[in-house]
């Protein structure tokens, strides 16, 4: 249980973590849906080819453009990219690798579905069985009245009565669906070549330190706008939560003008019920109206702080000490 809670925790505090998770199960989504497909040849000379490319181009496309969609970093990216300069400057290596990660995580469904649609060679076969040349295949039909075009455009479909139960279309099919998986394991063999060629002299080609530079400042964007989400989410609470007490309050000061209560103003409890509420003021940062924080919104986004903390060392530490129940200093905490 305590392993769970700690991936959990991990893939939780982890976007890219998270986005591989989700790219892998768009990519078994997308397998799970081409065997959930039922696909019927048209079996007609003009329909054939344009129906098989659909099947294999269309999904593709819209499985790419849903990674698009549900990637962490195209948001990130976007962002970077089109915000004002501001007090930040941009790095054009940072929006790079966050394009390159957003490509590689989308293009991963759509290779997926072409790499399953090729290796079963069904589209294959009724998008080119009208190109094999029959005189290769003995056992076809002379007597149907159609011409050879036609005929090859029937193979798909095994069940016509113009074959006769033969193995022409079978051998057709077979012939053809051949080709079909050598493309795809042709394919797939490219990819994981040249994915570790990649790996093995990515390293002869790039600077070690600028990798991890760009490593991290992605990861720094990543970190900040999370944090700046949950803030905002915070501050709203807060500012929402003041706003309602304060509508409550109201009333119940034209409650008290028609009902007064001395012994709420004497009552010293009444005092410190005050200073707490001066405390909570004080988590809304001076912030107290949809103005201020429409401003502060949008010095935010056309005027990103810099990227330098050294003036929060010199702020001055304060120290808080602990004592027991008897006036006893315990320790500080500074």
């Amino acid at each position: 249980m305590d392993r769970m809670k700690l991936a959990l925790q991990y893939f939780q505090s982890n976007s890219q973590s998270i986005s591989n998770v989700i790219c892998i199960v768009l990519a078994i989504v997308s397998v799970k849906l081409y065997t959930s497909f039922d696909f019927n040849c048209p079996c007609l000379p003009q329909f054939n080819k344009l129906y098989s490319l659909g099947v294999m181009i269309v999904p593709p496309i819209i499985l790419f453009f849903l990674g698009l969609l549900i990637n962490r970093h195209t948001d990130i990216m976007m962002d970077e990219w089109l915000r004002p300069v501001g007090n930040r400057s941009k790095n054009p290596a940072v929006v790079k690798h966050l394009f390159s990660a957003m490509l590689q995580r989308a293009m991963l469904a759509p290779m997926v579905w072409m790499l399953v649609t090729l290796l079963d060679g069904k589209v294959f076969v009724c998008a080119f069985s009208v190109s094999v040349d029959p005189s290769l295949f003995s056992g076809m039909p002379n007597n149907t009245g159609l011409d050879v075009i036609r005929i090859m455009a029937k193979v798909p479909c095994k069940e016509e009565v113009i074959f006769n139960k033969g193995s022409f279309p079978k051998a057709v099919s077979r012939y053809v669906r051949c080709y079909s998986q050598a493309i795809g394991w042709s394919i797939l063999l490219f990819m994981i070549v040249l994915g570790a060629l990649g790996r093995l002299i990515k390293p002869y080609f790039s600077n070690h330190a600028t990798s991890l530079q760009t490593n991290y400042w992605s990861n720094y964007l990543d970190v900040e706008q999370k944090l700046f989400d949950e803030t905002c989410v915070l501050h709203a609470r807060e500012f929402a939560r003041k706003c309602v007490v304060q509508f409550f309050d109201d009333m119940r000061e034209d409650a008290v003008l028609r009902l007064p209560y001395p012994l709420f103003f004497d009552n010293p409890l009444g005092e410190k019920q005050r200073e707490w509420e001066d405390e909570e003021d004080e988590k809304l940062h001076g912030v107290s109206r949809q103005e201020q924080m429409d401003q502060l919104l949008n010095k935010w986004y056309c005027n990103k702080p810099e990227l330098d903390v050294t003036r929060i060392a010199h702020r001055p530490k304060t120290c808080v000490t602990w004592e027991d129940f008897n006036g006893k200093a315990l320790y500080s905490d500074v």
